[in-house]
């Protein structure tokens, strides 16, 4: 092998030595998305049971850092539930709705009275077992999973989700 071959070898090797540094970082970087997990989905503590008084719906808002794709947003309010705590011995102790409307998904809210929940895009309005009262909404509040802790002050935890509107069917968002 003369000089001039060995030095071209060289080249050769170091240029795919650099090439191959830089395409790894820019591989990953690429691929990194379809890498990561969509939302756990997992259950959020949003109050403690005492908070909570029989009867009454209380709205919580779901506060939670999101990312998409390659950007992070901040922690920022993304819904809201409601709430209401059952009498002592009905299973289960709490129900939680989601705020938004199966009709049109409008933001879902309290009536004056406290007795009713009413949208006011479109006048749907449901009790407070979630049931409509009128025939605009296509089906009944979205309930969603609550869990409760054992302890003397139990936490309330609520598994948020998002679903399809104008659907009789309850149909989850991914």
């Amino acid at each position: 092998m003369t000089r001039r071959d060995f030095y071209r070898f060289a080249t050769f090797i170091l240029n795919g030595l650099m090439g191959l540094a830089l395409a790894l970082p820019a591989m990953a970087y690429l691929f990194t998305p379809f890498r990561k997990k969509g939302r756990e989905g997992g259950f959020e503590s949003l109050t403690r049971l005492s908070q909570l008084k029989v009867g009454v719906p209380r709205s919580f808002a779901i506060i939670e850092a999101r990312q998409d794709a390659w950007v992070k947003y901040p922690a920022e309010p993304v819904g809201s539930v409601w709430l209401i705590r059952q009498r002592e011995g009905k299973q289960p102790a709490v129900i939680a709705f989601t705020s938004e409307c199966p009709h049109l998904g409008c933001a879902i809210n309290l009536t004056e009275d406290g007795k009713d929940f009413l949208c006011p895009c479109h006048t749907s309005s449901f009790d407070l077992e979630g049931k409509p009262r009128n025939s605009v909404p296509p089906r009944t509040m979205d309930r969603l999973d609550v869990e409760i802790s054992d302890g003397v002050d139990p936490e309330v935890r609520v598994k948020f989700q998002r679903f399809r509107t104008l659907s009789a069917e309850k149909i989850p968002l991914v």
